[in-house]
């Protein structure tokens, strides 16, 4: 029996599953929560890389309970993208992470854009923008903030890099992941000297040397392999970003097939063989962690909106997939841009949420709610509509994330995007994609030539019963609904900038 352990350390929890190679089935998994730094300055979103290890370690225990673990073979490592964890020459933290969806740092965004020659240019020479999501301008944040922090750091590492880092003790980053800190030039997959530099020359020796995501980061530290009760010879993968392990676990490597994440933050990207530039910037060009190209969109408000107005109005997630079903689609006219934390896609970080069409029907909790759904949705489906204009095929949707166990959003994501969507029968993907890299990790081993794509047969299954196609009456309608909600985002868009000052 050969068994891998997939992780995914998110915004808000761990989750560990358990992939048995053999059925290709996952057979246990675990779950472990953490939480952001509370009480920050509007636009600063921090966590401890410390909370996420504990976290690991109650997730991987747990799911580990009853489980052979001789036939632990292989770890792979899931993290959220674009976070930069700061370590000191010994690797400890010097100071809490800062994450992708912390958008405090548009001021040293435009500064690197200037020396790169602004926004085309940087698009040309690292293939895409610099933004207050990315690693890049939290690096600068440091330097221009707190320069006693920035002169003791020796390391930079990304989220998942440190997890990989308290597991084995290398300093090691993949292209995928790295594809997200915009230092990455995504043609050469190399670092680009001239981001370095606007940054600050240091910071060269302090980056990991870039790996291969076909390669192992090492094995585990034999203090680890105590704790877990495994083999210190048990192997870790490269591991990767959320949004690149969420691919291969769902089965998203080779072109036709997109992802789309109903999470925290939502993303859809696409395998691809070449890289895939948006002159505009509107999609990010990344590589995968299969060796591959993954264009991603992402906005960062999907079921931190939808959560805010459950709590807000009281209702289980039984109750609000009926708030949405009561209500016809439009709202009433009810309209909401949901850009409680700011916005990616559009890159609007200094949004937040405006609603448009209150009236004495549609003050209501079930409208509400309902704008709120169609409000992230149809802000999804601006980045889809982009990836499709770049020549990115999306035949098909495989949906993943909380927003999608919903039947009644399900029918909006397939009306609003206007293609057949379906859920995954396994939802950890990234958990999963995780376990998968790390099961190819090691049959490359044996098998240099090993494909990815034949480790993913047969290990990501379609759930048939939640496939939607979408309803030609209804794709019409929303199309309006999508033309207005871009208008009125761009119209908006100066407002939102006046109207910082006052937060």
């Amino acid at each position: 029996m050969s068994l891998f352990l997939g992780i995914d350390s998110g915004t808000q929890s761990v989750k560990a599953v358990v992939f048995d190679a053999e059925s290709k089935r996952v057979i246990a998994d675990g779950r472990a929560a953490h939480s952001l730094i509370k009480n920050l300055p509007s636009g600063h979103m921090e966590q401890n890389p410390d909370d996420w290890t504990a976290a690991m370690d109650v997730a991987i225990l747990q799911a580990l309970e009853g489980v052979d673990r001789t036939a632990i073979k292989g770890v792979g490592v899931s993290g959220q993208q674009h976070g930069f964890v700061p370590l000191d020459e010994s690797g400890k933290v010097i100071r809490p992470a800062k994450l992708w969806c912390d958008t405090s740092t548009a001021n040293e965004c435009k500064i690197i854009m200037d020396a790169l020659g602004g926004e085309e240019q940087s698009i040309q020479k690292i293939g895409n923008r610099v933004l207050p999501g990315f690693t890049a301008p939290k690096i600068l944040w440091m330097k221009r903030n707190e320069p006693d922090n920035f002169s003791n750091l020796r390391h930079i590492l990304l989220p998942h890099d440190y997890l990989n880092f308290y597991l084995t003790g290398e300093f090691f980053m993949e292209h995928g992941d790295a594809s997200g800190t915009a230092i990455m030039d995504i043609h050469t997959r190399e670092w680009n000297r001239e981001v370095i530099d606007a940054i600050d020359p240091s910071i060269e020796g302090y980056l990991p040397k870039l790996s291969p995501s076909s390669h192992p980061c090492g094995n585990l530290r034999p203090e680890i392999a105590v704790k877990y009760g495994l083999s210190p010879s048990v192997v870790v993968s490269a591991g990767g970003g959320d949004n690149m392990m969420g691919a291969i676990g769902t089965g998203n490597v080779m072109p036709g097939v997109a992802t789309a994440s109903f999470g925290t933050s939502g993303t859809i990207y696409a395998f691809n063989d070449e890289p895939v530039v948006d002159p505009r910037g509107e999609i990010a060009a990344f590589c995968d962690s299969t060796g591959g190209y993954l264009p991603l969109m992402c906005t960062m408000n999907v079921t931190t909106v939808s959560e805010q107005f459950r709590i807000l109005f009281e209702k289980d997630h039984d109750a609000l997939n009926e708030s949405i079903s009561r209500v016809p689609l439009g709202s009433g006219g009810l309209t909401l841009l949901p850009y409680f934390e700011g916005e990616r896609t559009p890159s609007i970080p200094e949004g937040s949420g405006v609603l448009i069409g209150m009236n004495g029907k549609t003050l209501h909790p079930d409208y509400l709610i309902r704008a709120a759904i169609e409000g992230v949705t149809m802000g999804m489906n601006f980045g889809l509509k982009r990836l499709r204009e770049l020549g990115v095929s999306t035949r098909e949707v495989r949906l993943t994330g909380g927003g999608s166990r919903s039947a009644a959003w399900r029918r909006i994501i397939a009306d609003v995007f206007g293609v057949s969507v379906v859920c995954m029968q396994e939802d950890e993907g990234a958990a999963l994609g995780g376990a998968l890299q790390a099961a190819w990790c090691l049959e490359r081993e044996s098998d240099p030539e090993a494909s990815i794509g034949s480790v993913v047969e047969g290990a990501t299954s379609i759930d048939e019963s939640t496939r939607l196609e979408p309803d030609e009456s209804s794709v019409a309608r929303y199309q309006e609904l999508q033309a207005f909600h871009s208008s009125l985002s761009r119209t908006l868009e100066p407002v939102f900038r006046e109207h910082a000052q006052f937060k």
